[in-house]
């Protein structure tokens, strides 16, 4: 049985988690299954957009019980070699060049917020119910923090990771977690009209982008000024960016819009 399951449909794939059973915990094969996922996406050039889902009642429910178990058994050592595997897992799905939306919708406590961090955009549905809940369990919300704190607004959020209060979406929107907030039910309609946004734009343009606001937090001045001018040097010179100037000029839709 696959933990994650993977549909394509018009150029989109949509990545479901699939235990829900237990609310689409994590477990370490969930983990693998998804490091692996997002790293082939990431290689397929002919797809525009990932919708982050989850199977069942509720988005994910954060560590699996019985992997938790396991955990408490664990040497340091071994909880480190564990925990780099879940850094692994967000690190990959942050770094993916296509835009990632998340579709949330029941619950999303302790790890699944971290999945929140790695999207490019999230909807999430009225009623949803999210947590910090680490602390609540005498740990941390040390892994997630870092991708989190480069989403989320710091002010905002401190306060939910180190009390572990359960908040709603419209609190996860103020605190940049979420994008949209919509009526129980219409998820699906509302990443619908976030994916025919990006089918408007050039693929590579948005591939580039996305890499392009992944990596400015990390360079100096200089670097940023030679990275971003040879970025739109190149750009304006490709086949895809002579196509999209061409096509505004000549007043007709680019080669790459859904016919």
């Amino acid at each position: 049985m696959s933990f994650v399951v993977v549909a394509e449909m018009n150029q989109v794939a949509y990545v479901k988690l699939n235990r829900p059973e237990v609310r689409n915990a994590f477990n370490p094969e969930m983990i693998e299954e998804l490091t692996k996922t997002f790293r082939d996406l990431n290689a397929r050039k002919d797809l525009r957009a990932i919708v982050l889902q989850g199977e069942g009642k509720a988005f994910c429910a954060g560590a699996d019980l019985n992997w938790m178990k396991e955990m408490v058994n664990f040497s340091f050592e071994q909880n480190r070699e564990d925990s780099l595997k879940l850094f692994n897992m967000f690190e990959t799905m942050a770094n993916c060049m296509l835009p990632i939306v998340g579709q949330i919708h029941g619950a999303a406590f302790g790890g699944a917020l971290g999945l929140l961090a790695i999207c490019d955009e999230v909807i999430a549905e009225e009623g949803t119910q999210f947590c910090f809940s680490e602390v609540k369990l005498g740990i941390a919300p040390a892994v997630i923090s870092a991708f989190v704190n480069r989403k989320a607004v710091a002010g905002k959020v401190r306060p939910l990771m180190l009390s572990g209060v359960v908040f709603n979406p419209h609190i996860a929107q103020q605190a940049g977690l979420v994008t949209e907030v919509v009526p129980a039910g219409e998820g699906h309609t509302a990443v619908q009209k976030v994916l025919h946004n990006y089918l408007q734009c050039g693929p590579e343009a948005v591939r580039e982008t996305k890499k392009l606001l992944n990596d400015l937090p990390f360079m100096t001045w200089s670097q940023q000024r030679d990275n971003t001018t040879i970025l739109i040097a190149e750009r304006r010179a490709s086949a895809e960016g002579q196509e999209g100037l061409k096509s505004f000029l000549e007043k007709r839709e680019p080669s790459w819009r859904p016919q």
